[in-house]
């Protein structure tokens, strides 16, 4: 059993146990319930911790929280193809026009 992540954040902690467990890789939720705990015991010991149950799952757990958790990488913004307006990168539709981005933008 190897442990590949902890957070204070409760939210994070449930939406990765939910992308690991999609993926089909056994985990444990170590102090999931102990965050009231705080002050009797020092912040950092009663973060929830995630587990993996087979060692073999380490580094593919390791990476998927990576990718889940990563700031998003924004391409550069991109030229509607239909009225020439510049969107910024987030977006996948025109603003001004409503057509979609093109695949290779």
């Amino acid at each position: 059993m190897k442990k590949v992540y902890t957070s204070s954040d409760n939210i994070l902690i449930g939406f990765l146990k939910g992308i690991l467990e999609d993926q089909n890789i056994h985990i444990l939720v170590k102090n999931e319930m102990l965050l009231g705990a705080v002050g009797e015991i020092p912040p950092i010991e009663v973060w929830p911790e995630i587990w993996v149950m087979e060692d073999r799952d380490e580094t593919i757990a390791k990476t998927l929280i990576e990718q889940a958790v990563s700031p998003v990488k924004w391409q550069r913004e991109w030229q509607c193809p239909s009225c020439g307006e510049w969107i910024e990168s987030q977006f996948s539709e025109c603003w001004k026009c409503n057509s979609s981005r093109p695949q290779n933008c």
